[in-house]
């Protein structure tokens, strides 16, 4: 579903920053070569993802759904010196292209593939983490949130994508599992006592949660 006409969506792209030429070839190939290339995170919301990642300068990112690495790359865009990005994607077969994006990048070495579920990789993960991004399976996120909660600091800010699930979330959700999940969690996390919480109307929604 489209919010907002595609000729304001475009006005609104081109009052942003420019797409960096590595993001706009990566978009074609995704286009070309992978199936449902609408998953990825594309202009606009990547620049969100950057400005949000460069005011705070974060040491430690967490990914939860690489796809094709878009979201990644503009994440890292905000890591200093000796930062680094974990990014977790359960297909295999997007690992070689991700990889060769990465480093064309001049983020390459400070981004950490993880390939597999993300419940499973979590866990093994030592760091704390003050930027994290959920875009994965959406009857997980709650599970994830509590993954990675224990993995936050106060200050964190946790991200979670298609919040408003092209706007099905106002639907009855019977007999759609993936619906009613989004609305649950979307009911309740402005009730967290550990999160301040605020939805944003971008893309397919945006929620932001910092950790108190």
């Amino acid at each position: 579903m489209h919010f907002l006409s595609r000729e304001l969506e475009a006005y609104i792209a081109a009052s942003s920053e420019p797409e960096p030429e590595l993001l706009a070839e990566l978009t074609r190939e995704t286009h070309l070569k992978v199936l449902r290339p609408r998953m990825i995170t594309g202009h606009h919301q990547g620049r969100v993802l950057s400005l949000f990642s460069r005011l705070m300068r974060p040491q430690r990112i967490l990914e939860i759904g690489t796809y094709t690495g878009y979201s990644a790359l503009c994440l890292a865009e905000g890591l200093p010196k000796g930062g680094q990005l974990h990014t977790i994607d359960k297909n295999e077969e997007l690992k070689e292209m991700q990889r060769r994006y990465f480093d064309r990048s001049p983020y390459g070495q400070q981004i950490i593939q993880h390939t597999g579920l993300a419940l499973e990789i979590i866990p093994g993960l030592d760091d704390t983490f003050d930027l994290v991004f959920i875009d994965a399976e959406k009857e997980e996120y709650a599970d994830y949130l509590e993954a990675i909660l224990p993995r936050t600091r106060s200050g964190s800010l946790i991200l979670l994508d298609n919040v408003l699930w092209s706007g099905k979330v106002l639907d009855d959700p019977a007999n759609d599992r993936v619906t009613e999940s989004l609305k649950k969690l979307n009911a309740a996390l402005p009730r967290d006592p550990r999160l301040q919480v605020v939805m944003l109307p971008i893309r397919d929604g945006l929620t932001g949660c910092m950790v108190r």
